[in-house]
């Protein structure tokens, strides 16, 4: 709470201050009063019987609650229980369901060895007869006979699907919808009859509803083990690439990298195999490059060091290049001199022929930067008409 500020102090006037008289005090009221007495009695006795009535009520709503959540809890209990019976007999069923459908493939392929057997016994029956009637036939007449071919016997299961007619589809559906869908015989039928068929029916869609719901996550699972799978093969071809020397993403594609098998830039003939073509991408082009350049150096340098050296002349009268005041070099000192300029030309010769191949193999490399430049994008322009033509087929 706010304080409040202390209120100012008057001056004191000299006049005389009357002081209030106080009332007298007189007995609280209805003290010693019998009917004050008796009115607050009654009313803590009616206060009592209320609250005796609302503990009353508490108590009895309290144990319907209990009743109901006891009701409640054996019905779930029983609800168990039948639901383990459910499942018990659904398992049952689908292992029945299970064994019948392994039976019917049984024995439908069994019909299918058996009707395969019949025609052939036929056809070489056929076989037979056609022989003895060549045999027993008159020379004069031909000696071959033409057989007329049965009306879709060349033709596979999905081409006689494609070549079947809208009528025939429709009349196959019909079919097929009467075995799947039967009429609900419900005539007479009284409420018993009509209740029983009524659970039937509830109790179908229900474990139809169960299949179908297993079924889709059974899909959902298989579709994510599917994920899995591939990225780990994508992983896996990765690093097959890397250790090949190839792109990472080269294997993960739709098709295989391909292999140059010839230069664009020359018009001659590769003898190269298709193995030694596909080591080259492997690394085997730096080892080609190493070796051609050791080669051609090794070339340079028998021609080089192979050459006429040749001094130089020997001048009569001022040596050239010779200073005013300088004394006159010895006739042993000039050749040495000579000597030490071949070295130091040969030396110089040897650089200038380094430095040429090293520019030499860097054309090579930039050529053949290009190159792979121009193969990816051929290859990014063939995928992209190859996309066009999947989705303009599709």
């Amino acid at each position: 709470m706010k304080s409040t500020p202390a209120p100012r102090r008057r001056r004191l006037s000299r006049r005389p201050v009357r002081r209030r008289k106080k009332p007298p005090q007189t007995p609280a009221e209805g003290e010693g009063d019998p009917e004050f007495i008796k009115r607050q009695d009654q009313k803590r006795s009616d206060l009592d019987d209320q609250l005796k009535e609302y503990i009353t009520e508490w108590r009895k709503q309290r144990s319907k609650e209990e009743d109901e959540l006891k009701k409640l809890k054996e019905k779930q209990a029983k609800r168990k229980v039948t639901r383990a019976e459910e499942e018990q007999k659904m398992a049952q069923r689908k292992k029945e369901e299970e064994e019948r459908r392994v039976r019917e493939a049984e024995e439908k392929k069994q019909r299918e060895i058996e009707e395969k057997r019949m025609r052939l016994e036929e056809a070489e029956k056929k076989r037979q007869a056609m022989l003895q009637a060549m045999k027993d036939k008159d020379k004069k007449g031909p000696n071959f006979t033409i057989a007329k071919k049965d009306a879709g016997l060349g033709l596979s299961s999905a081409a006689m699907e494609r070549n079947k007619t809208k009528e025939q589809l429709e009349e196959e559906k019909k079919i097929s919808l009467s075995f799947r869908i039967k009429p609900l015989a419900i005539e007479g039928f009284g409420e018993a009859k009509l209740r029983e068929k009524a659970q039937e029916l509830w109790e179908l869609i229900v474990k139809l509803e169960t299949e179908k719901y297993d079924l889709e996550e059974r899909q959902k699972r298989q579709d994510y083990d599917l994920k899995e799978l591939k990225e780990r093969q994508k992983q896996q071809l990765r690093h097959k690439a890397l250790k090949k020397g190839l792109d990472p993403e080269a294997l993960t594609g739709k098709y295989p990298p391909k292999i140059q098998v010839a230069s664009k830039y020359e018009r001659r003939v590769d003898t190269r195999s298709y193995d030694d073509k596909k080591k080259l991408f492997e690394g085997g082009w730096d080892a080609i490059s190493k070796d051609s350049n050791e080669k051609i150096w090794n070339e340079k340098k028998e021609q080089y060091t192979g050459r006429q050296k040749s001094k130089l002349p020997k001048w009569f009268g001022e040596r050239p290049g010779k200073k005013a005041g300088e004394p006159e070099t010895p006739e042993g000192e000039e050749d040495a001199k000579a000597d030490e300029d071949i070295v130091e030309d040969d030396e110089e010769v040897e650089e200038e022929v380094v430095e040429e191949e090293d520019e030499e193999a860097e054309e090579d490399e930039e050529e053949e930067e290009e190159e792979e430049e121009e193969e990816e994008e051929e290859e990014e322009e063939e995928e992209e008409e190859e996309e066009e033509e999947e989705e303009e087929e599709e």
